[in-house]
């Protein structure tokens, strides 16, 4: 018989056939496994990494398990500490929102003329200027004026000279009379050319007068101090008052603001003088300013099919850092109440409704039913059930 040749290569954890028999020779029980339906041999590095995965599954699945266990486990429940808190209070607002607008005041706005005609022959401020009371604006050409008070001193002294000869002549005429010198006519003729020279006299006194007063005018002075919020005349211009006084310049006092809103005709019930208010401003959007309602305007205002009703507000404190026709936002107060607090942990729920526990004078706890309105920042409003003061039981600390 011939013996035939294994022709798969020899490895080192392998043997080889023996050419002799053909039967493998066995090195160990753990050598081969076995062969698979060619007779090839299985090696045992195989059998070794299909262990190894299995152990990194069953691993992996008991890894996973755990992490599920410790975070799904039910926790241990903390003691809960229990405390006796005296209920509170805070006062609550009733509102109404409106928006308006920053204003002058009446009176706080002066517009600034010339009461005579005549040539600009000066102009002493400009736009955004600051005045005081009693300066000069303005000056008009004072020719003209001071013509006229010489003209009328003049006419003074001309009639004072003839109310005094008049005079003389109603003195001769009364001593001429009495001697029988001339008639009883002639006397009254003499008196009443007199009394005809003193009302002259008189009216040109008085025409000195008027002329003095214009050549008062000729200097125009600030009537407020404030602002020049506009000029609307320059150096040279000539001006004419004989039917309207020209406006020279606009002054506004700009410290003397109060807020204007508009308040719905829903709302206008709930407002009255007195009442607080705050608002702000586009311009300084994270700034409050206080106010107090001062007027409520008796006719509403009608934009857009809207009914509107003027509230005016004095502005309490500083207001340098307002404007006029600001947008403001106001919020007018117009009721106030307390509200009994208490923490958030003395209230529980029930089927039958919300509970406190409270304790009386002789320190007996007892369970009340309350009536809860909301509960922020850990405090809960009641507006039924404790009074202000009152021992509540607060339970905290506890947990599930």
């Amino acid at each position: 018989m011939v013996a035939t040749a294994n022709f798969w290569p020899a490895r080192s954890d392998e043997a080889v056939t023996d050419r002799s028999t053909g039967d493998l020779p066995r090195r160990g029980a753990d050598s081969i496994d076995s062969a698979d339906a060619d007779g090839h041999p299985r090696p045992r590095r195989r059998r070794r990494a299909v262990l190894w995965v299995a152990t990194l599954v069953i691993m992996l699945l008991v890894a996973t398990g755990l992490g599920f266990w410790i975070v799904l486990a039910p926790k241990p429940a903390l003691p809960a500490t229990q405390a006796w808190v005296a209920a509170g209070s805070r006062v609550a607002a009733k509102t109404v929102a409106a928006t308006g607008s920053v204003r002058l005041k009446t009176g706080s706005t002066v517009r600034i003329g010339s009461q005579l005609s005549g040539i600009v022959q000066q102009l002493n401020v400009t736009v955004g200027a600051h005045v005081n009371r009693g300066d000069v604006i303005a000056e008009i050409d004072a020719r003209p004026v001071r013509a006229k008070v010489e003209q009328a001193k003049a006419q003074v002294a001309r009639n004072e000279a003839l109310a005094l000869k008049a005079g003389a002549d109603a003195r001769r005429a009364n001593i001429l009379f009495a001697d029988g010198g001339i008639s009883a006519q002639q006397l009254d003729d003499a008196k009443s050319a007199a009394a005809v020279a003193d009302a002259s006299l008189e009216a040109s006194r008085r025409d000195l007068a008027a002329a003095a007063i214009d050549l008062n005018y000729v200097a125009i002075r600030a009537p407020i101090s404030g602002v020049v919020a506009s000029v609307a005349t320059q150096r040279g211009e000539t001006v004419a008052a004989a039917f309207a006084t020209p406006t020279f310049v606009t002054i506004i006092q700009p410290s003397a603001l109060e807020v204007v809103a508009f308040v719905d005709e829903a709302d206008i019930g709930d407002v009255r003088p007195g009442e607080t208010a705050e608002f702000t401003v586009e311009a300084w959007p994270d700034r409050s300013f206080a106010g107090t309602v001062e007027r409520i305007a008796p006719v509403a205002t009608v934009v857009s099919g809207v009914i509107n009703y003027e509230v005016a507000i004095r502005i309490d404190g500083d207001v340098s850092a307002l404007k006029p026709d600001m947008t403001a936002n106001v919020t007018l107060t117009t009721a106030r109440r307390t509200i009994v607090t208490v923490p958030a942990g003395a209230v529980r729920r029930t089927p039958s409704g919300s509970v406190v526990t409270v304790r009386d004078a002789q320190g007996r706890p007892s369970v009340r039913q309350v009536r809860v309105d909301q509960t922020r920042d850990g405090l809960t409003d009641l507006s039924r059930g404790v009074a202000v003061g009152e021992p509540v039981l607060v339970e905290t600390g506890g947990r599930k």
